[in-house]
């Protein structure tokens, strides 16, 4: 959030307020974490915050002439959420591979989606899910159906280019796709 207003003021443009709201586990629809995993983690619950088959297939995607994409679990991306910016380089990464280390050892793994969804982007200025569920929705993070979790989090790859509140093709097409993935992978989320 701070990187934002940061980026904001580098490039002169005036003073936009961050939305964001802070809720419990509580207080988060279980559709919510199902379409987090199913969309940007599958194998959440199975690794220790790095996805060693996910970065293998991400580079022999790349080494056959593919485009370069992201192989990071959610416990890689609320670390550089939480202790680091956006930028990219190898001093940066290695932060992140340590931080994610601590997280995985300190935290729970419903903690950790529980923090993620609370620092999520999920469009200009817009942070966190109760945030985008009352943004988009106009209900509380708690009420999301599976239909609006899966929507959110398929425009969680690039919240500024994708938007929840004018879908493109694509993103309809992600949301379907995600929704088959939370059906397949049927994960019920534990009431602290």
């Amino acid at each position: 959030m701070l990187y934002r207003h940061t980026e904001y003021f580098q490039h002169h443009r005036s003073f936009k307020t961050i939305d964001y709201r802070w809720v419990t586990s509580e207080q988060i629809s279980r559709y919510a974490y199902s379409a987090v995993i199913a969309s940007e983690d599958q194998r959440f619950f199975s690794h220790h915050g790095f996805d060693f088959n996910e970065m293998q297939n991400a580079i022999d995607q790349y080494l056959k002439g593919g485009k370069l994409r992201g192989a990071s679990t959610i416990s890689q991306q609320v670390a550089k959420n939480l202790f680091l910016t956006p930028s990219k380089s190898f001093w940066r990464k290695g932060l992140e591979f340590w931080f994610t280390g601590l997280i995985e050892v300190f935290w729970h793994k419903d903690r950790i989606l529980e923090v993620y969804l609370n620092i999520a982007e999920f469009g200009d200025h817009l942070f966190g899910i109760e945030s985008a569920s009352r943004r988009y929705f106009g209900i509380p993070a708690n009420q999301l159906s599976a239909s609006q979790a899966a929507l959110l989090a398929a425009t969680l790859p690039n919240p500024h280019s994708y938007k929840a509140d004018k879908p493109t093709p694509y993103l309809l097409k992600r949301k379907t796709w995600i929704m088959k993935q939370m059906k397949n992978l049927n994960y019920r989320h534990r009431q602290h």
